[in-house]
């Protein structure tokens, strides 16, 4: 974790604000790729995901967009409201988990503020000359922060309500890329749903969350059976309706942690024994199937014990 400082904020669009981090002595910040997200740890006790959407050539600087988000718990109000220029942050990152993947060709869909790490692919692919396509949807122009900046950079698709009304043509838009295109989509969930029911091929999409799907039923905790963790010497019980993270925290065993939804990674942990019961937003099938790592704040266990890398 490192101590930033909020070197400048910039109004981007209609409920958009941007904000730049700085190494307080000047040191140059680890590097990250398009994709990439640092997690803020907010002086109101919350932490919150942000995707990097600058330059990554720049070492000096992160910089990150938030949107203010009408049904906040407390993130992005406070951001808005409260966070001035000069103020230190507690910064955990960079971390990537939507990176790209080498492709002939891309397709990126973006919707609302998830425009900022698809903002930072499409100057990757553009600079090094991939073959790429962008659909950008947003409830008003107003509110499309980084619209003139990815539209000036080739094929832009620019889709908003209070303009172009009705839904964006998502099979149109899909049915034009490249058979062996990925994918990349980053935005609310009926949009994340809508792009995987229009792709003839579901592998193909890659997603980004901006916080876990409404369960298809109510969850029954009561239903779940207790197991045992094994954390070098130490055996923890890990109780229905409580979780791993949950547990290991009473223990006082410290995990990072950020979203505890099972989207961002954040608590991801290497699994050296057992199967884990996975119920995460974010590893691939391919991950799942390895068991080789799971997210402790969901994610359960499917035999009496998991021995995990802590």
């Amino acid at each position: 974790m490192a101590r930033l400082r909020l070197i400048r904020t910039t109004w981007l669009a209609e409920g958009v604000v941007e904000l730049v981090f700085a190494d307080p002595a000047g040191a140059e910040l680890p590097a990250w790729e398009p994709g990439a997200h640092l997690t803020l740890h907010l002086p109101n006790g919350m932490a919150r995901e942000y995707s990097l959407c600058g330059d990554p050539a720049d070492r000096r600087r992160y910089t990150v967009a938030v949107q203010r988000d009408q049904a906040s718990r407390g993130g992005s109000a406070w951001v808005h409201d409260r966070l001035r220029v000069g103020e230190f942050l507690e910064v955990d990152g960079p971390r990537n988990t939507f990176a790209l993947e080498d492709a002939p060709a891309y397709g990126l869909i973006a919707g609302g503020i998830g425009i900022t790490p698809i903002a930072a692919m499409v100057e990757a692919l553009h600079a090094r000359g991939a073959a790429w396509r962008l659909l950008y949807c947003g409830r008003s122009r107003a509110s499309m922060a980084f619209a003139d900046r990815v539209g000036a950079l080739g094929p832009v698709t620019l889709h908003a309500d209070d303009v172009s009304g009705g839904r964006p043509d998502l099979e149109g838009y899909l049915r034009e890329l490249p058979a062996d295109a990925l994918v990349y989509c980053c935005g609310p969930e009926p949009l994340l749903a809508a792009v995987k029911e229009a792709l003839d091929d579901p592998s193909r999409l890659r997603v980004e969350r901006f916080r876990a799907p409404e369960p298809s039923r109510p969850a029954d905790a009561s239903a779940d059976e207790p197991f045992d963790v094994l954390c070098g010497t130490r055996r923890l019980t890990v109780r229905p309706g409580v979780s791993v993270l949950e547990t290991l925290r009473r223990d006082g065993i410290d995990v990072p942690s950020s979203c505890e939804e099972g989207i961002c990674g954040t608590c991801e942990t290497r699994v050296l024994a057992g199967v884990p019961d996975h119920r995460d937003f974010l590893l691939t099938d391919e991950e799942r199937a390895s068991n080789a790592s799971m997210l402790l704040c969901v994610s359960r266990s499917r035999t009496p014990e998991l021995v995990l890398d802590l």
